[in-house]
């Protein structure tokens, strides 16, 4: 029987993507692990590798299309024995790219794609399982549960093999489905446009990348208690201290950052202060043992947050030329979804656009993130009464209420400023 090759979740927030380009054509003969095409999700441009071995008996979606779901049928895989004749009950038509949101439900007579490519199964906890369809026709057949099996695919997506070895258990219920939240109130999309009929505008179509940025950061405002902290900062012992740095990395072509230095000063903050290297997790709040510090990178339409690793163990030179790497890779949309996932703590600086300070939104599920702004020259009270000259950045730490209290947050802002203030203690 034809097996419906369907349109992969290749990150957590993926809900539909861009069929980029296809790198194989029907009659094609593929095996596990083949890149049959390029897919454009939210964040990146990814490969999708084959999981099952046959041939491409038909294509359902043309390169270039846009708004394709998760789970919607792109192609046809033909096993070993099938023609082209034995996809009578195949969809033929493309998926329809994704709705507007003001459109209505679509009536029962919605075209076969649609109805082909069901929903993904989940597992107890609401999650998806991800699965060949292959994998889900033996699932059914032999009574499992998917969401009991280990996968051994690409992503951990459960394959032939996973299921014919797995032993027949009853599958559960689906739990209950919480009631969708209402829309909010407000006027809709063609209500705005009517307002400036007569006036010129540009319409900007929002693609995959925009609208999770919107959905996201809107859901964090509207369920994330935050709250914020500011502190000025002393920059001229690390300015100091990063040009002698500098002068001696100079043969080794290693230019330091004060961002550098500020992804440092978190990361060891994190790990003097270790109840507030923590992240929200729903009925519960899960305390990192490694300090994994993200950072904000403005690309093209959008903004990614890649994650820098066990930042308190690498060394600065380290630090910067792994900051470098992912923030190339960033604005080419090069990065692995691992890559710019996790993380327990931001870090957000437009100091380097003038910007004196800001309050940073959390990248839920993070419990902070720090805003930066631009380092300037500003008069000071010394320690003795006197007025002195000095190089001043603002920060504002915003913070997860749920996570980390007042005090605690204070305790982790002051970590970061002593580590900053006194940049060759954190060398030791």
């Amino acid at each position: 029987m034809p097996i419906e090759i369907l349109m992969p979740a290749l990150s957590p927030t993926m809900e539909e993507g861009t069929l980029a380009k296809w790198l194989v054509k029907e009659g094609d003969t593929v095996a596990s692990g083949d890149v049959m095409c390029e897919i454009e999700t939210d964040k990146a441009t990814m490969e999708f590798e084959a999981v099952d071995e046959g041939t491409i008996g038909k294509i359902l979606v043309e390169e270039g299309t846009e708004g394709v779901k998760v789970n919607a049928a792109i192609a046809v895989l033909l096993e070993d024995g099938e023609s082209a004749s034995d996809i009578g009950a195949t969809p033929a038509s493309k998926p329809e790219p994704a709705a507007k949101e003001e459109a209505a439900p679509a009536p029962a007579s919605a075209p076969a794609a649609a109805a082909a490519a069901p929903a993904a199964p989940k597992s107890n906890d609401g999650t998806r399982v991800f699965a060949t369809p292959l994998a889900r026709r033996i699932a059914a057949q032999k009574g499992l549960d998917l969401s009991a099996i280990n996968g051994s695919g690409p992503h951990g997506r459960i394959i032939k093999s996973d299921v014919e070895k797995a032993q027949a258990t009853p599958a559960t219920a689906d739990a209950p489905k919480a009631a969708a939240p209402s829309a909010p109130a407000g006027p809709s999309s063609d209500a705005i446009a009517k307002m400036y009929e007569g006036r010129d505008y540009e319409e900007v179509k929002l693609d995959g990348m925009r609208k999770i940025i919107a959905a996201r950061l809107t859901e964090a405002k509207q369920t994330v208690p935050h709250f914020y902290l500011r502190r000025d900062i002393k920059l001229d012992a690390l300015l100091e201290f990063r040009s002698t740095l500098n002068g001696q990395l100079a043969d080794r072509k290693i230019k330091l950052s004060v961002n550098d230095f500020i992804i440092k000063a978190c990361a060891l903050a994190l790990q003097q202060v270790p109840d507030a290297n923590a992240v929200w997790a729903g009925d519960r709040i899960l305390k990192l043992t490694p300090s994994d510090v993200a950072v904000a990178v403005a690309i093209e339409g959008g903004l990614f947050t890649p994650v820098l690793q066990d930042s308190h163990q690498k060394s600065l030179s380290a630090l910067s030329a792994e900051m470098k790497d992912l923030a190339t890779r960033a604005r080419d949309r090069k990065l692995a979804p691992h890559e710019y996932q996790g993380g327990s703590f931001a870090i957000s600086n437009l100091g380097m656009f003038g910007i004196d300070n800001f309050d940073a939104v959390i990248n839920p599920p993070h419990g902070a993130i720090l805003a930066v702004g631009a380092g300037a020259k500003k008069p000071v009270v010394g320690k003795d009464g006197e007025l002195a000259i000095a190089t001043v950045m603002s920060v504002t730490l915003s913070v997860d209420h749920r996570v980390i209290d007042g005090a605690l947050g204070a305790e982790l802002l002051n970590a970061i400023v002593a580590n900053l203030e006194n940049p060759l203690a954190m060398l030791a």
